[in-house]
């Protein structure tokens, strides 16, 4: 298996090659006269394009409509609800989890306005940043919504009403994704009593109920942000368990029980059928049981409709470059990502794989390289996956489930937290590691984290899998004592032996 780390070395020679010639580009069309790489999106993939492909020499211009950088991930999702995530974690605390730490504090409140407003400020603060990475790498930032009059000619609309013309070498899409409708468009999101994932980051009161359809990533996190503000929070799923695709069924019914304790109720699954106005204000949300068909209504205060994205990708003009047979809304690409239009290529949620940001970042990074004579190569079974509530879930690779159905054998190490010192010591002790391994090889083939650090923890297990350890490997890296991670060598040890040193 190769590794990102490794084809980035492989690479270098031919990259310095590049690098002196693209220079010399860069200074050919300093005039203005013709980009060597326009992006059009400036969120996680396409600011770290644009970044890599100014830092190799090229001469750069990206295309953004939102008037900010950063994308959907800075604005109104990754950042936004990770800084309410925490707040709401921190509150929470202060309420319930001190007093047996020798801690005691007076009435606490929340003051959900200044909440709220720290919330604002980590988004002006890191897309700033971002403006700031392109002065110095002297990017054009232009304002505005990009569309194709052919692969060579981009039309732009600025935000101040006006039009110009970019002429480019080459493209890079990167316009992400948007929030996908309810389906059969029986429910309307108005953003303020029925809200998407960015209308629930700006809810002006806590509500007396909360009801979430969807119990994927985001609409659990976002629920317990609510859930831990006051909130009665239902969370509402068609599928039988919750954590969205390829979470492990163990670490699901495990995730699910703990949120349970925390207060949040599940209906699973269960179909939402439609909504009425609740007399009063507030809504009422009609269900169905897909196993018996028996129906009920919840009323609330707010409902989130979280049932996922869709590639975003209207207004571009594909049809102009020939781009019209696209697969499930996403644009087919090659292994250099680019589409079978000549110079064009895409990146991130518009084509296949997860819809991530780290994992738009890293094909950005490599498809940059790809332009100049490097030979990309990603492996999406090492991106990894990571649900930010407390605990959290984190993994990697595959799981049981998967494993099963290809017919894969293998074997399980798993460790609690409940075993770990560190943990013990921090009074968080909820989740395990389990690491899966093949059982003629002892390669690990998937790792799944539930607990308090699982998203840092993750890591290792992913450069593991990207580099083809086995479990002995990982069970033989001296690791600090005490610290939770301490719990992945001893999941490690026990898929290689049988057996665990501290359990």
């Amino acid at each position: 298996m190769q590794s990102f780390v490794s084809r980035s070395v492989r690479t270098t020679a031919k990259v310095q090659q590049t690098r002196v010639a693209g220079a010399a580009v860069a200074r050919w069309y300093s005039s203005g006269e013709e980009y060597d790489l326009v992006v059009i999106g400036g969120g996680p993939g396409g600011y770290i394009g644009a970044i890599k492909a100014a830092q190799m020499g090229m001469k750069v211009a990206c295309v953004e409509g939102r008037g900010r950088l950063g994308g959907t991930c800075l604005n109104v999702g990754c950042m936004p609800s990770k800084a309410l995530l925490n707040s709401s974690h921190l509150y929470h605390q202060a309420q319930h989890g001190l007093a047996s730490k020798g801690i005691e504090v007076g009435e606490v409140k929340l003051n959900l306005d200044k909440m709220m407003e720290l919330k604002s400020n980590t988004v002006t603060t890191l897309t700033g940043g971002i403006e700031g990475l392109f002065k110095k790498n002297k990017i054009e930032y232009i304002k505005g919504w990009g569309s194709f009059q052919d692969k060579n000619n981009i039309k732009v609309k600025t935000e101040d009403g006006g039009e110009s013309t970019l002429k480019a070498k080459r493209v890079l899409i990167a316009t992400g994704s948007e929030v996908t409708p309810f389906p059969g468009g029986s429910i309307e999101i108005d953003e303020k009593t029925i809200v998407s994932s960015t209308g629930a980051l700006d809810i002006a009161k806590v509500p007396d109920k909360f009801v979430v359809i969807g119990g994927g990533v985001i609409g659990l996190e976002l629920g317990s942000v609510w859930s831990r503000l006051g909130a009665e929070v239902t969370v509402v799923e068609f599928l039988p368990a919750v954590g969205g695709v390829g979470i492990d069924g163990e670490v699901a019914k495990t995730f699910q029980r703990i949120l349970g304790k925390q207060g949040l109720k599940f209906k699973m699954q269960t179909k939402v059928t439609g909504t009425s106005p609740r007399e009063g204000g507030g809504v009422v949300v009609h269900m169905e049981n897909v196993k018996n068909g028996k129906t009920e209504e919840l009323e609330a205060d707010n409902l989130l409709v979280s049932v996922g994205r869709r590639p975003y990708t209207e207004g571009l003009g594909l049809e102009n470059i020939g781009l019209t047979d696209l697969d499930r809304g996403k644009i087919p690409v090659d292994k250099y990502f680019q589409t079978k239009t000549e110079g064009v290529y895409a990146i991130g949620d518009v084509i296949d794989g997860p819809m991530l940001a780290h994992k738009a970042e890293d094909e950005a990074f490599i498809c940059v390289e790809g332009m100049l004579g490097g030979h990309p190569h990603i492996d999406y079974n090492c991106v990894p996956s990571v649900v930010y509530t407390h605990p959290e879930v984190a993994w990697v690779g595959q799981s049981e489930e998967a494993l099963k159905e290809q017919g894969i054998e293998y074997k399980v190490g798993k460790f609690p937290f409940a075993a770990n010192s560190r943990a013990k010591a921090m009074e968080d002790t909820d989740g395990f590691v389990k690491v899966l391994a093949c059982k003629k090889t002892d390669k690990v083939l998937g790792c799944h984290i539930i607990g308090a650090t699982a998203g840092d923890m993750i890591h290792e297990a992913v450069i593991a899998m990207e580099y083809g350890a086995s479990a002995e490997d990982m069970g033989r890296v001296c690791h600090a004592h005490p610290t939770q991670s301490e719990a992945f060598r001893e999941a490690n040890l026990m898929a290689w032996t049988g057996k665990a040193l501290n359990f």
